[in-house]
Formats: C-alpha cells, sequence, structure tokens
C-alpha cells in the first residue's frame, strides 16, 4: 500500500508542479515527461527509505 501512495502523491505533485511552472515560464505543460519524473521520484523516495534505518537508536 505505502507504494501505491508513493505512487500517486508523486505523480499529483510532479504534475501540479511542471504545470505551475511551465504556466509562469510561458513554456508548455508536457504531460509524458511529468509522468516519467513522477516514476523517477516514487522511486528515489521508496529507495531512500528503505535506506533509512527503522530500528530505535539505543544511545544518545
Amino acid at each position: 500500500m505505502r507504494v501505491i501512495w508513493a505512487f500517486i502523491w508523486s505523480f499529483m505533485l510532479v504534475h501540479m508542479m511542471s504545470y505551475v511552472i511551465s504556466s509562469m515560464t510561458g513554456g508548455i505543460y508536457d504531460f509524458k515527461q511529468a509522468s516519467i519524473f513522477s516514476v523517477v521520484l516514487a522511486v528515489l523516495v521508496m529507495a531512500i527509505a528503505a535506506v533509512i534505518p527503522n530500528e530505535p537508536v539505543e544511545q544518545h
């Protein structure tokens, strides 16, 4: 379920960011490019989450 939500949130946030930035700069909104970037972002977020340890710290 975490994977699905990671893809959904990255899809929505990247498309929103791409649309706003392209509108502000006068460029063209490219759905395909934003979709590719959202998949890359979701994979990167899941990789970072897998690397970070879940165990509590024993000594502070």
